[in-house]
């Protein structure tokens, strides 16, 4: 690896972190609400798809963002319906919402597989992109890249500098207190969810948009679920969900890499490296199930019952 590669594979790495990012952002706020959503692998398909065939038939890939956006948040408020208001199971009821995404990407997106958007237009920041390998490695991403990063750092504000992010933490941690001081609990974690869920849309229309850019059954791949495990990963925080979006991220651009410099092991295994590497990080996690509990929201998953 080169002066010039090396650049170009950080630069990478910082696109596909991009994805996983948002969308773990996204679910970090269900959970702080209490509120589990294994159901981002179809928010993200549906999302993509929206966000795609916007984009081809407006030719603007910020309504193509938008689409994806609106998309994710409609179906998780539909999730937030069932399991905030109908006490549904929230496990069944994402697997649910994960299956049903996957079945109606495919068979809505039938007719757009062949479809390709256009020339992507290309970003640099004026003058920090003419650095010598700094610029082309960190100063020439797409605004969305930019954008992720300041939705960790205003994410974190909220949650540990604002009244609401306060509010929103104190629903995850005991709703029946919240509910006894006034707060309205349900609202409050619908809002969380569909918010989680418009995130979840935003990743999955900036990957079928700007990451690859096309549409194919199921080209999440994944992502959705790795991005479920980095809330974990990351403790329930922001800015470690960041830091665990570009390491998985560098994994992901690393397989690309290896495979290009025509390395001696089978495409099968380093294409399964950022879901091995997914696992390994789980496992260690969960050698000390004291650290989870000591981090993890107190009522995540739990139903609430207002009045009861």
């Amino acid at each position: 690896m080169d002066f010039t590669t090396l650049p170009l594979l950080i630069a990478a790495t910082l696109n596909a972190g991009t994805v996983l990012a948002i969308a773990a952002l996204g679910l970090l706020i269900n959970e702080r609400a209490g509120i589990v959503n294994l159901g981002a692998e179809g928010l993200m398909l549906v999302a993509a798809i929206a966000g795609f065939a916007t984009a081809m038939h407006t030719g603007s890939d910020w309504l193509g963002f938008a689409a994806g956006i609106g998309a994710g948040a409609a179906l998780a408020a539909l999730f937030g319906l069932l399991v905030i208001w109908l006490n549904t199971n929230q496990y069944a009821s994402g697997l649910a919402l994960s299956l049903f995404g996957a079945g109606f990407s495919a068979f809505v997106g039938i007719g757009y597989v062949q479809g390709k958007l256009g020339e992507r237009p290309s970003f640099a920041v004026p003058l920090l992109s003419d650095i010598p390998f700094v610029g082309p490695a960190f100063f020439r991403q797409h605004p969305m890249v930019y954008l992720a990063i300041v939705l960790a750092a205003a994410l974190a504000w909220f949650l540990y500098r604002s009244r609401a992010g306060l509010v929103l933490r104190a629903v995850g941690e005991s709703p029946e207190s919240a509910h006894a001081l006034g707060y309205p609990v349900r609202k409050i974690r619908l809002a969380a969810v569909v918010a989680g869920g418009g995130l979840c849309g935003l990743a999955g229309a900036y990957l079928s948009v700007i990451y690859t850019p096309l549409w194919v059954e199921g080209m999440v791949a994944g992502k959705g679920w790795i991005a479920l495990a980095l809330t974990t990963f990351a403790t329930w925080r922001p800015a470690r969900v960041l830091l665990g979006a570009y390491l998985f991220g560098g994994v992901t651009m690393l397989q690309f890499h290896l495979q290009s410099q025509g390395v001696e092991i089978p495409s099968q295994f380093l294409s399964m490296l950022p879901y091995v590497a997914t696992i390994v990080v789980l496992v260690l996690i969960s050698r000390n199930p004291a650290w989870i509990r000591v981090n993890m929201p107190a009522s995540l998953g739990k139903p609430f019952f207002p009045g009861s």
